[in-house]
């Protein structure tokens, strides 16, 4: 069957913008990092001849993008809420270049808010709900649009939304291509960086959705749902055993599943099969995996594990239905330290419950868990998940939009007692408490000492953090003289 010429484009966003396909968190990074496109790639490589274009990394302007993308039938482009306006004027650019090419627009906004996606502009023909892989090769096979499931479109003059399309059985993503594949073929995986991995990191999706109930975490709640769906141990290890012939500079595969580690029985089997490999690999993980998992998974290659301890406050975590509870949570690292695992330990300052003593019992916890290196963020309510309604029912959503016209974040909730100011305020000082104590200089220095290559990379990740932080001070003194 022909179908059309189609590009799945991550596009040009603003300047350290890490809001593209495969990050969690729309936010201005604090170092250099890129995320792969992932979601973008699995369909890309079920069309014949389609091209993924992730434009941020690769260095494509706005005008490089247009005048690639006027080639193409199909565009497929993936946005996020921050990025919204902005992905919406480079769709209508590309119409404009070229009027008869359809524009879809994939990910989680344009889940959540179909409609309100489709308004946004004529320019966008198609908002694709929730996976969409397969609604994506519909429309580049032509079939009418009435029929594909899991679209929302607009066609002369109306607005149509079509029924979802039943999530990917287990057997279904183990059918999907591998995408490393793609990668191979359309990145370039020396211009991805992951501040917690170790360079180059190439990564990719054992499985989709998170039996966990976070309030907050837009994925879960919107796209991926909340049963955790799996490839088999044997399709994953067919995928990485093929990789350090794609990517023969890679010293580390990222595992980006929301938690891979809520089938421990599954997790212990990867590690099995990947060990006679000798790939180091990493992965997100719950504060909650058993002590014999642990040693399985790292006698397998695993080095580090991303855990969203998200506050120190107990009742916080109960506010966002954590699941997980502040002595789990030590015990759990406690094993990690005991066996050898690192820990990229990730926080959110102004979740429900959120004021100034939480905040500094949310610091002394951090440093208490002694992570190798952590990640603060601002809560940030999107549209589709409970954080979002609750802070809209009670009058807490302080901002609109989420980022202004320059890509800068700002915190959008305030909370009685505690302004989003102060929120925005306490990031800076939750890294300085975290980074500069003498145990974690002395930890630092030692490890430079190891090679020259670690010294010049926390060297340069360093000095990019502190102007980070710099600039964070001059939007904040602009603000209060406004």
């Amino acid at each position: 069957m022909d179908v059309m010429k189609t590009l799945f484009l991550n596009p040009p966003s603003y300047d350290d913008f890490d809001g593209g396909a495969g990050s969690r968190y729309q936010a201005t990074r604090e170092v250099w990092s890129f995320w792969y496109p992932t979601w973008l790639a699995y369909p890309a490589g079920m069309i014949p001849g389609a091209r993924l274009l992730d434009a941020p990394p690769h260095n494509y302007t706005v005008e490089m993008t247009v005048n690639e993308a006027k080639n193409y039938d199909l565009v497929v482009i993936h946005t996020s809420t921050p990025s919204l306006r902005m992905d919406a004027r480079t769709a209508e650019a590309i119409k404009v270049a070229n009027p008869n090419a359809i524009i879809a627009m994939v990910g989680g906004h344009p889940t959540a808010r179909p409609e309100e996606t489709l308004k946004l502009s004529p320019a966008i023909d198609i908002a694709a709900r929730k996976e969409f892989e397969y609604s994506m090769l519909e429309v580049a096979q032509g079939r009418d649009w009435s029929t594909i499931g899991g679209i929302s479109y607009q066609k002369n003059g109306g607005l149509h939304h079509n029924p979802d399309r039943p999530a990917l059985t287990d057997e279904e993503l183990d059918k999907l291509p591998f995408v490393t594949e793609v990668y191979e073929k359309n990145l370039d995986y020396l211009k991805y960086n992951s501040p917690y991995c170790q360079y180059p990191y190439v990564s990719l999706y054992t499985g989709r959705g998170c039996p966990a109930r976070c309030t907050f975490c837009l994925w879960p709640q919107v796209t991926q749902g909340h049963r955790y769906r799996v490839r088999s141990p044997e399709n994953v290890y067919e995928e990485v055993a093929a990789m350090k012939s794609k990517f023969p500079k890679m010293k580390e595969l990222f595992f980006d599943d929301d938690t891979f580690t809520a089938d421990p029985a599954r997790a212990r089997k990867i590690a099995q099969l990947l060990k006679p490999l000798g790939i180091t690999w990493s992965t997100n993980s719950r504060a909650n995996v058993d002590y014999e998992t642990l040693k399985i998974m790292k006698d397998g290659g695993l080095r580090l594990f991303v855990v969203g301890y998200e506050s120190g406050n107990a009742q916080i975590l109960k506010n966002i239905k954590k699941g997980v509870g502040i002595d789990r949570a030590r015990r759990f690292t406690k094993d990690c330290h005991e066996v050898g695992i690192l820990i990229h330990g990730t926080f959110i300052l102004g979740l429900p419950g959120e004021n100034k003593d939480t905040i500094d019992e949310s610091i002394r916890f951090a440093r208490e868990m002694d992570c190798e290196t952590i990640q603060v963020s601002l809560a940030s309510p999107y549209p589709g998940t409970e954080l979002f309604d609750y802070v809209t029912e009670n009058g807490f959503l302080a901002v609109d939009p989420l980022l202004d016209e320059s890509g800068y974040q700002k915190c959008t909730i305030t909370y009685p007692g505690l302004t989003n100011d102060e929120i925005y305020g306490a990031v800076e000082r939750f890294y300085r408490s975290f980074y500069f104590r003498p145990k974690y200089i002395f930890k630092s220095v030692k490890k430079m000492m190891t090679s020259m290559e670690e010294t010049r990379r926390m060297l340069n990740e360093g000095r990019q953090f502190l102007s980070t932080m710099r600039q964070r001070r001059h939007q904040t003194a602009q603000r209060a003289a406004a």
